[in-house]
């Protein structure tokens, strides 16, 4: 039998790396709300840094639970089959989203030859030998990720909405806290 909802742990993990998410992108822009060199700045920068490793390392669990947990709980009443396609899209970009976005920053600061933080509990050294012009380069994709990732969790909450409230399936239950 298939389930009626995604389980505990997939639901935490969903909502907890969204807030993870906001709060990276929240970091990363108000950082120039302060001096560069400032110490604010290197606080918030370091945030950044730090919830986009923590982001990287709660997506491998994630997509662990996702493998262990067996079959998706089913849409009802199902989607046709090029919403479904799409859908299945969206979570691939998105999870892509949250393994590259992490790995591109990781990338710029070893190009940068910085140490990656994490929360001021340690650091891990430059992964690779410092090269400015990469970290230009990786830094411009980033940036670009970083718009597209507006755009894909926006589409996906639309998409949730939409089906809660126009085609009034269950897509949204299935990922909601709460019994």
């Amino acid at each position: 039998m298939t389930p009626q909802r995604y389980r505990p742990i997939t639901i935490a993990l969903h909502w907890l790396m969204l807030l993870l998410i906001v709060a990276s992108y929240t970091f990363i822009l108000i950082r120039t709300e302060f001096p560069k060199g400032s110490e604010p700045r290197a606080l918030v920068k370091m945030l950044h840094f730090s919830i986009g490793v923590t982001i990287f390392a709660l997506v491998w669990v994630r997509i662990a639970a996702r493998l262990a947990g067996g079959p998706a709980p089913a849409i009802t009443p199902a989607p046709n089959p090029i919403q479904h396609r799409v859908g299945k899209m969206a979570h691939l970009a998105l999870y892509g989203f949250m393994i590259g976005m992490p790995i591109g920053g990781m990338l710029i600061l070893s190009f940068e030859g910085e140490a990656i933080p994490f929360f001021g509990l340690f650091e891990i050294g430059p992964l690779l030998s410092a090269n400015d012009g990469y970290a230009e380069t990786v830094e411009e994709l980033h940036e670009l990720g970083g718009t597209i990732g507006y755009w894909l969790i926006g589409l996906h909450a639309v998409a949730g909405l939409y089906h809660h409230y126009f085609r009034r399936d269950n897509t949204l239950k299935r990922m909601l806290p709460g019994r």
